[in-house]
């Protein structure tokens, strides 16, 4: 265990482990990403598990999604290496699965390249592809949504499903229409293949269809009068069944994912798994890229799946009557691939940076440690899980993680992190940027209060309640730390969270002056604003919030911190990226505009080129400039001169 003080630029120390897939014979591909700050790139290469030992297939830098053929003598990926960083597109390669010898480029396209999949009789490869473009100057927009985070404007172009012959390279495009196809898996035949698609106009209402590719025919199985929202969706072994993952909008976009079963021959869905919340929702700063593989059908007829729990994502395993057992838990499962010998899934935990490990049906082992010298170096604090009983009765999860240096009888500035979504979850994802407070000589808190996932559906559903319980839960769990922890100043408070996490750091600062410090990022400060300019406003913003603005003004209004700018006394950091469509840039100008008119303390970031992902996937150079703000400003306020000194001693 390390002494050395963990500093922004250390990000780039960490190794992001991801995507494994099992072959049939017991052999792992996997993805490892490493980012580079002199490149300011992120570098990625599949690698492959086998017997013990772990290498490099291929040699990158920008080589994703590994996929085995049926057979096992190749390994279908992505990359990017005919295309400049900023240009579209992508290409499709394959490489012998035991390296011997390089690479071949299957198929360019302009459209890039995505979740490549191999039929499970090995004659083609689908995956997903843009097709379609906006006009590069002035622009004729008519459909809804016309831009989208992480993709820009996107109201003339179309994501669909494409085939591509396995040995010539030759493809077709076999969804049509006007929608974006996000998700499918080949039938065990080869001869169909089923995809999810998002309904025109829609942002999160999916439709299910089967292509044939032989007949090169589609049929809709959902029905203009069936709303339903899907996330992904898997064939059964023998052929009768779609297992999938969604819901009907019980409660809007606060209801539970469920495992369904539609029927073929029935053509009918059902749910076979409710009362969990099914998938992952947790929060982590150290992902590497992933396909999305929540769901998969074990080699028994099991449905192996992911759910949030209590600060844990868990696999489960579900019989077809509705049988369900843990398989692994009491970690964050950040993805996995099951095979008939085992389970490859990769593990973390809040002070474990992700790696690779098998799970042999008896046993769990590690089989990579990519970051064992990051641990050696930097000691990770493992926070304290608090269970605090808040004022209406409900048990709120939350954790508190000492600074590094920590020493009895000392009293530490304290940081509260808030999650984003709200439908998502803190626990045992590793964070970086909790340890690297630590590091820096603050207590770090933070939970789960109502709205998040990981409990029953009633803690989820806070519709038209937001700033409420929500608010309360997090101030009571403030309230908890400071009178069962003597070593926490009250008087040297922060506070931050990034999404809804920045809506609920301005709700705060809007309503309370007990911070002493905050710092909102990608934040929503105005509900009526962002009803019309987030890539989902229309949508969420009625359906959680409860208006359109030319109806519900006022419900909009007083859930808007904005509407409370007059009240805000607490230094307050804007931190926003200039290409967040999701919530837009509008929304931190105008707090910001508000707060220098009033005569606030209040300073703005803007990081260029970047998108709502910033803290996850943003450019390398701006994640770690974003982390020296985040410190900055809260050094500036928070810490003492005799902590200053400290800090300036050890560095």
């Amino acid at each position: 265990m390390g002494e050395a003080r963990l500093k922004p630029e250390d990000l780039s120390r960490l190794t992001l482990v991801s995507d494994p897939r099992v072959s049939g014979d017991g052999r792992v591909a996997f993805l490892v990403t490493r980012m580079d700050l002199e490149s300011d790139s992120y570098r990625s290469s599949v690698w492959v598990w086998e017997e013990g030992v772990h290498w490099p297939l291929t040699r990158g830098p920008h080589d994703k999604a590994p996929c085995w053929s049926p057979d096992g003598r190749l390994v279908a990926f992505s990359s990017k290496r005919l295309f400049k960083a900023e240009e579209p597109g992508g290409e499709l390669w394959l490489i012998d699965s035991r390296g011997r010898g390089e690479a071949w480029m299957l198929l360019k396209s302009k459209g890039g390249v995505e979740n490549p999949l191999w039929s499970p009789d090995g004659r083609f490869i689908s995956f997903l592809s843009r097709a379609g473009g906006p006009e590069e100057d002035v622009k004729v927009i008519r459909d809804l949504p016309f831009w989208f985070n992480g993709r820009g404007f996107i109201y003339k172009v179309r994501r669909h499903l494409f085939i591509a012959d396995s040995r010539s390279g030759e493809s077709w495009q076999a969804s049509r229409g006007d929608f974006d196809v996000y998700h499918s898996s080949w039938s065990p035949d080869g001869r169909r293949l089923a995809y999810l698609a998002r309904r025109p106009g829609q942002v999160y209402v999916s439709d299910l269809y089967v292509y044939n590719v032989y007949e090169e025919e589609e049929i809709r199985l959902t029905g203009e009068d069936v709303k339903v929202h899907l996330s992904q969706v898997s064939w059964s072994p023998d052929g009768r069944l779609l297992a999938l993952i969604g819901h009907e909008f019980e409660r809007g976009w606060s209801t539970q994912p469920r495992v369904l079963l539609y029927d073929l021959a029935e053509e009918s869905f059902r749910i076979l798994v409710g009362g969990l919340d099914v998938g992952d929702s947790m929060n982590s700063d150290s992902r590497g890229p992933s396909t999305p593989k929540d769901l998969q059908w074990g080699p028994d007829g099991k449905l192996f799946f992911l759910a949030t729990v209590e600060g844990c994502v868990n696999l489960y395993a579900a019989t077809l009557d509705g049988q369900v057992e843990s398989v692994i838990e009491g970690c964050h499962v950040d993805d996995f691939s099951v095979s008939r010998t085992g389970i490859a899934y990769v593990r973390m935990m809040i002070d474990e940076p992700p790696e690779l490990w098998w799970y042999d049906w008896e046993e769990n082992r590690q089989l990579t440690e990519f970051n064992s010298e990051f641990k050696r170096r930097f000691k990770l604090v493992r926070p304290s899980k608090i269970e605090v009983e808040v004022s209406d009765g409900r048990k709120i999860d939350a954790w508190l993680i000492r600074p590094v240096d920590f020493e009895e009888g000392r009293k530490y500035p304290t940081v509260l992190e808030i999650h984003g979504g709200p439908m998502t979850a803190y626990g045992e994802g590793f964070m970086f940027e909790f340890q690297l407070l630590a590091h820096s000589g603050y207590v770090v808190v933070y939970s789960n209060p109502r709205g998040s996932s990981g409990y029953d559906e009633d803690f989820r559903d806070i519709r038209y309640a937001y700033g409420e319980r929500d608010y309360l839960d997090l101030m009571e769990v403030v309230d908890f730390i400071l009178e069962n922890f003597d070593f926490i100043d009250g008087d040297r408070l922060g506070v931050t969270g990034g999404s809804y996490g920045g809506f609920m750091t301005n709700w705060i600062v809007t309503h309370t002056d007990r911070f002493k410090a905050a710092v909102t990022q990608r934040s929503i400060s105005n509900w009526l604003s962002f009803y019309g300019t987030s890539d989902i406003g229309p949508w969420f913003a009625e359906d959680q919030i409860g208006g359109k603005p030319w109806r519900e003004f006022e419900v909009l209004m007083e859930k808007s911190p904005l509407r409370y700018a007059d009240k805000i006394r607490t230094p307050l950091l804007i931190i926003h990226s200039v290409e967040d469509y999701r919530c837009w840039l509008d929304q931190a100008v105008q707090l910001f505009t508000a707060l220098k008119i009033l005569g606030r303390e209040v300073e703005m970031v803007l990081f260029p080129n970047e998108n709502h992902d910033l803290s996850r996937t943003g450019k390398p150079k701006h994640r770690v400039e974003r982390l020296k703000h985040i410190l900055r400003w809260f050094d500036s306020k928070l810490k003492t001169r005799d902590d200053q000194a400290d800090r300036a001693e050890e560095a």
